[in-house]
Parts: structure tokens; sequence; C-alpha cells
């Protein structure tokens, strides 16, 4: 918490106008100075999203402060696609197979193979021959340490059949390699980021990855928010072009049920910066019901507040804006919760001396590194109001076991919730990873593949890979 290593920290510009919340709000708080328990009496209704995989996929547009009454933009998916449409054809499946390696090229975490099974495996049962893209780490030309030829034995095993490899992504070998490619075939291509053109997205390398195929299918959320060649450049010479059933999820989940979510909603916002986190936190105040803020970026908040911080991270020059934030919480009849106590040390390590304190009585050369246990009740007691809640970032240095209470405790009410049927999205990132050291992933309703990307979409901003592919009809609702 006091180190921008502790959390995601890419700076991210505000987002646009969201839509209307409904007029029956929920008490709003008066922040840290004034901590009580909260009294939830009601809450506002919003119809429910249906939130399956085999959805269509939704974007919900915001127009003049008001819920339009037809769903549009909707992308057309690989779930649209018959055997007739499949059958013999070549599929150009841009995934996200950017797994960790360790030192002797063993994959730690197949999560995101995992995850793009569905869509492949959609494609080969219906004859499709499947030519299989995606990147591997930030590679400066070809660099053998970013081969995707580690991922073939995983990615066979879980296909249940054995895939081919190129050693390259464009070129004559690999042309041979399609056309010698049977129905129900996969060909996976070498890691696109070995050409400078990717990233550039050249229109002429785009074409010759387009040339490969008949069909693009963009399964790769969690490189959606880059307008690279394999992303959106393709699209330009391959119709149909559709979501597979993994970003497909990533938008039921994180425009559908953010934008029109059962209510009370709750929005749990956590890191080290502010500043990495406003567009997320402005988006929210647009929807949700409960604010809950955690990590580093509350001392800003308490500072902004006057109370003393003692040596924790503080962005000085963000302290009107966490005013702002506070007074628009406070405007739209958003519950604003920070922390009420928090876990001091007297240095940045695991081995630190610790105490806790009320948030407004941190001493001088103390810094804070977690929500203390009066916080996670006040959080838990809020969150029990709740049919939805997205979470996005730490409550503390979660990567010290000393200082992950908070994060695990939030993890744990969480996969509770889930299990009364309360829809919990985690929004990518470190949140991520702290259910998964928690062991509760699996009870989540969604867990977001993608970090940025996450964040773009949770503020609001368009993602060139979605924008580039073919619309479904409108749906009413």
């Amino acid at each position: 918490m006091a180190s921008a290593a502790a959390s995601s920290s890419a700076a991210l510009r505000p987002a646009a106008a969201s839509a209307t919340k409904p007029s029956a709000r929920l008490p709003a708080t008066s922040f840290v100075r004034f901590p009580r328990r909260l009294g939830f009496a009601g809450a506002a209704a919003d119809p429910l999203l249906s939130l399956h995989v085999a959805a269509k996929v939704r974007s919900i547009g915001t127009g003049s402060g008001k819920r339009n009454g037809v769903i549009s933009m909707a992308k057309k998916s690989v779930g649209d696609l018959t055997a007739a449409d499949l059958k013999g054809k070549r599929v150009f499946v841009r995934a996200d197979l950017n797994v960790p390696l360790d030192g002797e090229q063993n994959i730690t975490d197949d999560t995101r193979i995992r995850a793009a099974v569905p869509t492949i495996k959609y494609l080969i049962n219906n004859g499709a021959k499947v030519i299989l893209s995606s990147h591997l780490g930030r590679p400066k030309g070809v660099t053998p340490k970013y081969s995707l030829a580690p991922l073939v034995p995983r990615l066979s095993e879980l296909l249940g059949i054995q895939v081919t490899k190129a050693d390259d992504c464009i070129g004559p070998e690999v042309e041979k390699l399609v056309a010698e490619l049977p129905e129900g075939g996969v060909l996976l291509l070498e890691n696109v980021r070995f050409y400078k053109e990717e990233e550039k997205n050249e229109p002429e390398f785009a074409k010759k990855l387009a040339s490969l195929a008949d069909i693009y299918v963009n399964d790769a959320f969690g490189t959606a928010h880059r307008a690279h060649a394999s992303t959106e450049g393709v699209t330009k010479f391959l119709k149909p072009s559709v979501t597979g059933f993994l970003l497909q999820k990533e938008l039921d989940y994180l425009v559908g049920a953010v934008s029109n979510p059962k209510r009370p909603f709750a929005a749990i916002v956590g890191g080290s910066k502010v500043s990495s986190k406003i567009g997320v936190i402005e988006s929210l105040l647009d929807k949700c019901d409960i604010l809950l803020l955690g990590g580093g970026m509350i001392f800003t908040f308490y500072k902004a507040q006057g109370l003393s911080v003692g040596s924790s991270l503080v962005e000085e020059d963000k302290l009107e804006l966490a005013t702002s934030l506070m007074e628009k919480a406070k405007a739209k009849g958003v519950s604003l919760l920070l922390p009420t106590d928090v876990v001091i040390a007297d240095k940045f390590a695991p081995d630190a001396n610790s105490q806790i304190v009320p948030a407004s009585a941190i001493p001088d050369g103390w810094m804070g590194l977690d929500i203390g246990p009066d916080s996670i009740k006040t959080f838990n007691d809020a969150l029990e109001t709740t049919q939805t809640v997205i979470w996005n970032g730490p409550m503390g240095v979660f990567e010290f076991d000393k200082f992950a209470v908070g994060t695990e405790a939030i993890a744990k009410k969480l996969a509770e919730l889930s299990g009364k049927g309360v829809t919990t999205i985690i929004g990518g990132g470190d949140s991520v990873a702290a259910v998964e050291k928690v062991g509760v992933a699996d009870v989540m309703s969604h867990i977001s593949t993608g970090g940025g990307a996450s964040l773009e979409l949770l503020e609001g901003k368009v993602l060139p890979g979605v924008v580039a592919l073919d619309e479904a009809t409108p749906v009413p609702v």
C-alpha cells in the first residue's frame, strides 16, 4: 500500500458520462470523520440482465443521461455461427495465451489457455480449421524465450487433439501448413509480436494475417483495448468478424452487469494510487449505490480531510481530486466508505512491526499497509446488503501475509455472497491474484482475464478490438 509497486500503476483518464441511477438511493456516509453503522432500509430495483456465456454480448448506450430502450451495438458471436457456416472454413482465432513461464519454460499458470478452450472446441467440433494466434510477453523482434512452443503440450492436452505449431505467423511455410490443416485441426502460429508491424497495426501485415483465413474470431479480451494488427487490423479484410465466448462473457459482465445491475450495487476499489483509478471511480460513481475504498489511495483521501497520515503513501497533487470525488459521491447519493481503522507498520517490509490504529490517529514515521478489523466488519456489513458487487484492487499490501488480512477478508466475503446468489465480478489485475490466493476464484460469478482492458471497459471507454467486430441485430429490452 505504501509502495506504487503494490498495485497496478497506469494512470487512467476520466470516463465519459454513464447511465443515470434510479431515484431511490442508499444514505451517504459522512466519510471517516464520523464513522457509524449503516442501515439500509431498502434498495432500488433494476431489471435483471441475463448473464450467461451464450447470451448475446450487449453494449449499453447512455444518451442524455437516460437508459436506452434498446441495447444496441451488440456484437455477433461465434455462437451465432452454425456448422454450415464453419465446416471446412479457415478461422483465424486471436486468443490471449500470454501465460507466465518459469526459467525452464514451464507454464506456471494456465488460466488463459483454459479460458480459450471453449471457443476453440466449438470451432473444431463444427468442422472448422482453426488458425490460432497470440502474443507472449513483450519481445523486441524474434526472441526465443517468448516462443509459443511451450504452450503446445498443454493446449493439445486440453483440446484432446495434437496441435500443430508453425515457426512463423506469416509467409509461405505458414500458408503451406494452413493448406494441409484438416477439418477440426488446430495450427498455432508463432508469437505475432515478433513482428513490430503487429503493434503498429500496419495494414499490409494485417492483410497477410487475414489472407490465411475466411473468418475472424477475437477471443483475446486482454488485448482488446489495443488497436493491433491481429486484434483490429485483420477485421478490415475478414468477414464475418465475431467475438469468441470469452470476450463475449467479459462484455456481458463488465458492460452488461455493471450498466444494468441488480441493486444494491457495490463497487470495491483498491490499489496504491488514486491517479491509477480516477476513471474507474468516476465512472462507477454514476452507477453504484455503495463505493468502498481501500489500498494506498485512502491516505490521499484522509489527508484531503486534514488527517495526519504519517509516512503513508500520499499523492499530494491529487488532494483536490480526492475532495472532489467525495463531494460527487455525496451529491449522487452514493455511500462512500473509507476504512475507519488501519494496520500500520514502521517500514515497508513483510517483517515490519505493526499495530492497529484509528484512521485519524496514524503517528509520524508509520505507514498504513492494510485496512483494520473494524473496517473489515463495516465493509462486510455494507456488502451484506448487496445484489451485485464488482471488485478492482487490493485493500492492502497483500503480497505480504502480515498485511493481506483485509484483502483476504473481502475475497472470502464475496465468496460467501456468491453462494447466496449475489453477482460477484472480479475486475482483473491484483484482485484476481487475491481471490486465487485465498482459493475462492471458482465460486465468483465472473473473473476478468484482462488488466488494462478491464479498467478501460469499467471507465466506459470503447475497446478498438471490440468496436471492429460485426454488429448483431439490436436486442429489445
